[in-house]
């Protein structure tokens, strides 16, 4: 059994300035993310680094308004009932991957509109720059002790403060299994598949399907949030939002007639 360290949500505190670990996480994912797409340029004619860097306003914008939007619609409508304002409490936490996805698609919608590029070409060039992100986010999850496991009895089950147990009880460190295949394992297998010419969204399909599979999988040890009924019984809410992208993701992947994606 192994303790959870307790770690300072905050790097430093001078006066009313106190930025966060979990905050420095984003940073560095958007980092990773600018330098990948730029790396991506030498492979990709029809991308420039001023077209990288544009991306990258339209991906904070979607990732941090779609991720906020939707913790909000899929998670928190009990506290929205009772606090109008909660949807704009920004700083008391909340994002959700599935609305920051939505949100990034739009975005890219968007940014493909004003670049005359189509929108699967925006999408699979995005797609490997992704998964770093999700690495350092969990990480953030990590050092902020929340998102934790159920129960279990192996040897490196974690015993978490925050969680709700009478007596201590290690529990799977669910975030640290998020941030190896959500960030490690997708972003190997992404990056490969894209190195060679793909059909127009194939490689967004893959995404779709492995972070589907991926997180499907840990929630069969991740706890339930505990504001947020099982669907069904049986089926969490993350398991419900990844259903759709699998199966679309598996259309995106089989499907015929596309041509192959060489931007």
């Amino acid at each position: 059994m192994l303790t959870f360290p307790q770690f300072n949500p905050y790097i430093f505190k001078i006066g009313p300035i106190h930025p966060t670990w979990y905050g420095l996480m984003y940073v560095i994912g958007f980092g990773c993310a600018y330098l990948l797409g730029v790396q991506r340029t030498k492979t990709n004619p029809a991308w420039s680094k001023e077209d990288v860097s544009d991306l990258m306003t339209y991906l904070m914008l979607g990732v941090v308004l779609g991720g906020r939007i939707g913790y909000v619609l899929f998670y928190g409508m009990g506290y929205w009932a009772t606090d109008p304002l909660y949807p704009f409490k920004i700083w008391e936490g909340g994002m959700s991957f599935h609305g920051g996805l939505l949100g990034v698609m739009f975005a890219l919608w968007l940014f493909g509109r004003k670049k005359q590029k189509t929108f699967w070409n925006v999408c699979d060039y995005v797609a490997p720059m992704i998964p770093p992100g999700l690495f350092f986010g969990r990480i953030g999850n990590f050092i902020n002790g929340e998102l934790w496991g159920r129960p279990t009895d192996l040897p490196w089950g974690m015993v978490f403060p925050g969680a709700p147990d009478a007596v201590p009880t290690p529990r799977h460190p669910s975030q640290l299994y998020e941030a190896g295949l959500e960030g490690i394992v997708l972003f190997l297998a992404i990056w490969f598949y894209s190195a060679k010419p793909r059909r127009s969204g194939q490689v967004s399909g893959l995404f779709l399907v492995l972070y589907g599979a991926f997180r499907s999988l840990v929630e069969l040890v991740r706890q339930p949030d505990g504001h947020v009924d099982l669907i069904l019984g049986k089926i969490t809410m993350g398991q419900a939002l990844s259903l759709p992208m699998i199966v679309f993701g598996l259309w995106l992947l089989l499907r015929r007639g596309a041509r192959a994606n060489l931007s």
